[in-house]
């Protein structure tokens, strides 16, 4: 229960043919919940099972990084309208940014990822 409600909220879903599910919109609420995010379901010993939302802080590899990609994500999904291809001009600014940098994205980042 959480202590700013007051109560107990409870809400039902049903569970599709591939056991998937609709988290309902109140507890998306409430659990501050957008696309793409993570949640824990928390098996009880008295059998009940808990659902909380995911955070950077529980293990996410960059939480800035994160953050930043659902700012994307929910930016193209609510503003289509401003997508627009890559142009030549553009293509070659970003290649005199780049210059003769070779990046091997298969490689670790720092010796302890080997």
């Amino acid at each position: 229960m959480n202590a700013a409600l007051g109560a107990t909220l409870v809400a039902e879903s049903t569970l599709t043919d591939r056991y998937q599910t609709t988290v309902p919109d109140p507890i998306r609420r409430v659990l501050n919940l957008g696309k793409r995010d993570k949640i824990r379901f928390s098996l009880q010993p008295d059998g009940r099972v808990t659902v909380e939302r995911v955070t950077p802080d529980d293990g996410s590899d960059d939480p800035v990084l994160d953050a930043f990609l659902g700012f994307l994500s929910r930016d193209v999904e609510q503003h289509p309208e401003r997508l627009r291809a890559f142009d030549s001009a553009l293509r070659e600014r970003i290649a005199g940014l780049v210059g003769e940098a070779v990046v091997d994205l298969d490689a670790p980042l720092s010796p302890d990822e080997e």
